[in-house]
């Protein structure tokens, strides 16, 4: 089995997770600058600890904390086009989320060092998302041909 590199035709299922990835992490970067989603809007910091918005009343943002979410949306996005670029999107975002999981469990919700910011919910949804994005990665990549491809095999 070859892997396209094209960026035309049907998706495999790698690259849809991949898109779909990208479309979850864009929503939720401009949902992050809507009152009323996000509360205490009006004390949302450029960064650091010492912004006091939480994304759902949840998960603490910044304004650096969307912008890393939309930057990861548009990279899932661009991505998606092929199978392989699809596959190193999931595995090393898995990766970077793991890092910053640990990030935030060693620095503390209150230190300097924090300055993305991450709370607690952040860093057990960081835990969660990374550990998805990479097993996606790896169930989804030996099926490198879409499911179009397959039928259209089988009835030859």
């Amino acid at each position: 089995m070859t892997v396209s590199t094209r960026a035309t035709g049907a998706r495999t299922g790698l690259q849809t997770a991949a898109l779909a990835t990208g479309g979850v992490f864009l929503l939720v970067g401009v949902v992050g600058f809507i009152p009323g989603i996000t509360s205490n809007y009006g004390a949302m910091g450029m960064a650091g600890h010492g912004s006091r918005s939480l994304l759902m009343g949840v998960f603490q943002v910044s304004v650096l904390h969307n912008v890393v979410h939309l930057a990861f949306g548009v990279a899932g996005t661009l991505l998606a086009r092929t199978h392989q670029q699809a596959r190193s999107y999931l595995i090393y975002g898995g990766v970077i989320y793991l890092v910053l999981w640990l990030y935030g469990l060693l620095v503390g919700d209150e230190t300097p060092a924090n300055f993305v910011p991450l709370n607690g919910a952040d860093n057990w949804l960081h835990l969660a998302l990374g550990l998805a994005m990479i097993i996606l990665a790896i169930l989804l990549s030996p099926r490198t041909t879409s499911r179009r491809s397959r039928e259209r095999d089988l009835n030859a």
